[in-house]
């Protein structure tokens, strides 16, 4: 086994994990699940059979990944945070069929508690603060708050605030990391 398991966590055969992912106490992996190296499941996460886990993810506690999820490379998903696949659940009615895809691109973080509505695409190293409900796609570096979530800044790949307006033109050197960004209209992009 090239990654750790704890004696309470269950792994489904079949299941790929790979190498120097931890799986922290009673996690359950179903045996279609796609984990990369390098990812830390925490206490008590489910990861369904269609689930997709790029290198350097890290799962906080109570966080169920369910069928038709899908996160790039280094995405953080915060304590409590939640994952649905059926847009219009009952549970008197069969949906799953209707799974919807939802995407999490690279860098992206989704705060402790947010709920991401399922068919969504959340853009790369996108900020999703605590307890917002993301029901719509939301683009690269955006910061988004709020029921429903709206944009409210930009975020640079280090984490920070970026001091441009949601929408016009201008340029933005992150002071930790050197990146520099620019804004075109309503797309923020990075250039070095």
């Amino acid at each position: 086994m090239t990654y750790q398991q704890h004696e309470t966590a269950i792994v489904d055969e079949g299941a790929q994990i790979g190498e120097g992912s931890r799986v922290w106490h009673f996690v359950h992996v179903c045996a279609g699940a796609r984990i990369g190296n390098n990812c830390s499941l925490g206490q008590n996460v489910f990861v369904g059979n269609n689930v997709v886990i790029g290198d350097n993810c890290k799962i906080q506690n109570n966080v169920s990944v369910y069928d038709n999820v899908t996160l790039e490379e280094g995405v953080f998903c915060g304590p409590s945070m939640v994952f649905t696949n059926v847009y219009n659940p009952r549970s008197l009615i069969e949906r799953k069929n209707e799974y919807r895809d939802t995407l999490i691109k690279k860098g992206a973080t989704l705060g402790a508690n947010c709920t991401i509505v399922c068919g969504v695409t959340v853009g790369r190293f996108a900020f999703v603060g605590a307890g917002a409900v993301i029901n719509k796609d939301v683009p690269d570096y955006a910061l988004m708050v709020g029921v429903p979530a709206r944009q409210i800044g930009w975020m640079s790949e280090y984490g920070e605030q970026i001091s441009l307006p949601l929408e016009g033109n201008g340029s933005f050197v992150c002071p930790n990391s050197g990146h520099h960004y620019v804004l075109n209209g309503k797309v923020l992009e990075r250039l070095s």
